[in-house]
């Protein structure tokens, strides 16, 4: 493919400097719980409309809003005294010929169901109530799908960036969020909430976790029992994180800094339902982790969120997964190479697999051949265009995490 822009970047790589911030947001965390609940009704939506049209209609669910509730923390066990409130919108057809859905009820549903499966702490029917703002889109938009086979136009100008290989800081602020919401964890520490943020700061060799964890109200009997349980969590982790570490020398952590002994309920962090958004922060789409998981303060970044948009033609997801996905690629297939960046670019109406610009900018190990390298990029991106329509089958299907 010749249409490739490639550029060797001078200087150290994110990894070789000597400052990093990475940040990642759990599963809990009302922005990670709005991107993964609109995906999930994204997928649930592309489903429907195969099943009952035969073909994916025209829809983008990505613009989702948490409202916190209210609670009354107690130890021993607290209450709800206000739900949360999930907004649910954007675009979404709901018709075709004769023929309809109601992506209300499936919005909602798919709603509920990611709710039970990843916080257990939250009862969906009870401890939330639903708006769904899922209007038709605009004819221009909507007839994109009405144009037959194949692989459809962008249906926006967008543009998204992806990198490889990813840091040992930012391994190990995924690890620290994974591990602590992991099953075994949660068999090993119940009173654990799903609200896990986890803010990495690496000064060299040395790494520094600033970590928040909720401990769940009914598991904690006073303030005494607080301060040791939350001991017994950092101690946990700091033993995991302890022994995967590989160039890093050190790593400390702190664990609810905002915690003051003596000050009763003001000075520890309870929950009731294990999220913030029982009554401290609201949630949106797109204000949180990128495609791989992580906000990495050092490495570009693109303005789109991936979450809730449509597989086929929105390169707003489309291209935020791609881009990562060649990076990884030429990572893996060209020799020589240090850190790999991609950028993808696209112009409304025109084909997905057809951007305007592709730029690969690459770290090279010294004494590396150039115009082989450049051959071998060019060559691994055009087979990742060209199977454009089996990586749209992913993305429908779910393969991609997009949060």
């Amino acid at each position: 493919m010749n249409g490739v822009h490639i550029q060797e970047a001078m200087g150290p790589t994110v990894a070789e400097g000597e400052i990093e911030i990475v940040e990642r947001k759990g599963r809990g965390h009302p922005d990670t719980i709005c991107d993964a609940v609109m995906e999930r009704i994204a997928q649930s939506l592309s489903r429907a409309y195969l099943d009952r049209f035969g073909t994916l209609l025209h829809f983008n669910c990505d613009k989702g809003l948490l409202v916190a509730g209210r609670v009354a923390h107690r130890f021993g066990g607290g209450e709800v005294l206000e739900p949360m409130r999930l907004i649910i919108g954007d675009r979404a057809t709901s018709t075709w010929g004769e023929k309809r859905i109601d992506v209300a009820e499936i919005a909602i549903a798919s709603a509920k169901g990611w709710f039970r499966e990843n916080l257990p702490h939250i009862d969906p029917d009870r401890h939330l109530h639903y708006q769904v703002e899922l209007k038709p889109g605009s004819e221009e938009l909507a007839s994109l799908f009405r144009r037959g086979e194949g692989l459809l136009p962008a249906n926006d100008t967008s543009a998204a960036v992806g990198y490889v290989p990813l840091t040992e800081t930012e391994r190990l602020v995924l690890a620290a969020e994974q591990h602590l919401n992991s099953p075994s964890f949660k068999s090993r520490f119940p009173e654990t909430g799903e609200d896990i943020k986890v803010m990495g700061i690496r000064r060299g060799r040395r790494l520094d976790l600033t970590v928040a964890v909720p401990l769940i109200d009914r598991y904690v009997e006073n303030e005494t029992d607080y301060f040791r349980r939350k001991e017994s969590v950092q101690e946990a982790l700091r033993t995991y994180l302890k022994s995967r570490l590989e160039t890093i020398d050190a790593v400390s952590i702190r664990l609810n800094t905002l915690d003051r002994r003596g000050a009763g309920m003001e000075g520890i962090y309870l929950s009731v339902l294990g999220t913030s958004a029982e009554d401290a922060d609201s949630g949106e789409v797109g204000r949180g982790n990128q495609v791989n998981g992580l906000i990495s303060l050092h490495r570009p970044r693109g303005s789109e969120a991936a979450a809730g948009k449509n597989p086929v033609s929105h390169v707003g997801k489309i291209y935020n997964v791609l881009s990562h996905l060649l990076a990884h690629r030429i990572y893996e297939q060209v020799p020589g190479l240090r850190g790999v960046e991609v950028w993808l670019c696209s112009r409304i109406g025109e084909p997905i697999d057809r951007p305007q610009i592709v730029s690969v900018q690459i770290h090279q190990t010294p004494g590396v051949v150039n115009g082989e390298v450049a051959d071998l990029i060019r060559k691994v991106v055009g087979e990742g265009l060209a199977r454009m329509p089996a990586f749209i089958e992913e993305l429908v299907q779910g393969k991609y995490p997009v949060c």
